[in-house]
């Protein structure tokens, strides 16, 4: 995405307002693939983007150091919470997702360890209840790991660590694409270097075999 197009995208902050202006009077066919061409350009710049920096290195680092682990997300965002928890737990004991019904922020707060790290995503429009207890999480003296778009995003500015993620797309949401990507590095190297690892990992596939929770 050229400079002018990521000033346009930053200006479209809403889905209605993207709608109007990507939408409206297409054929399917061009909009097809003026999606496809910045889904695919997108991806392109991320993955050559992970390989020269090292945040998710170093966030993935954080994540295994930490004794206990919460991970964070409103809205859409809730989607790629889930998808980190659900992968991280595989490996990882105590990763928690805060879903606001079982495990509530308020919950989470009102026993912050030093040694407890919350992952939040807050991706635009940023989610004003991400961002207070992420806020709180981390004045309370736990560290925060945010997954996020923009060097001025709210969660930038207080985060210990943060990875920042290209959303741009032609469609009127913007791109779940690249934080897919990202999220799956994260826990594919948080995973490889978690110790009791493998271990969790084979007595799960004993459990899942015990029980017939797959099908053959």
């Amino acid at each position: 995405m050229s400079e002018a197009e990521e000033v346009r995208n930053r200006e479209l902050a809403s889905p209605h307002e993207r709608y109007d202006a990507r939408l409206q009077r297409r054929s399917s066919t061009l909009l097809q693939r003026r999606v496809v061409e910045q889904e695919r350009a997108s991806i392109e710049a991320a993955l050559d983007q992970i390989l020269a920096d090292d945040s998710i290195a170093r966030a993935a680092a954080r994540i295994v150091a930490a004794r206990r682990r919460f991970i964070v997300g409103s809205a859409k965002s809730f989607s790629y919470a889930s998808l980190l928890a659900f992968d991280l737990s595989a490996g990882l004991s105590q990763v928690t997702l805060i879903d606001g019904t079982v495990v509530r922020g308020i919950d989470v707060l009102s026993d912050v360890r030093s040694s407890d790290l919350m992952v939040a995503f807050s991706l635009r429009r940023y989610r004003r209840d991400t961002v207070e207890l992420a806020r709180r999480f981390a004045e309370a003296g736990g560290e925060l790991v945010a997954v996020t778009d923009f060097e001025d995003a709210p969660l930038a500015k207080i985060a210990d660590q943060c990875i920042y993620v290209a959303t741009g797309s032609a469609s009127y949401v913007d791109s779940p694409t690249v934080v897919a990507s990202v999220l799956h590095v994260l826990a594919t190297l948080t995973t490889a270097s978690a110790k009791g690892a493998r271990r969790r990992l084979g007595e799960r596939d004993r459990l899942n075999t015990e029980l017939g929770l797959y099908v053959n």
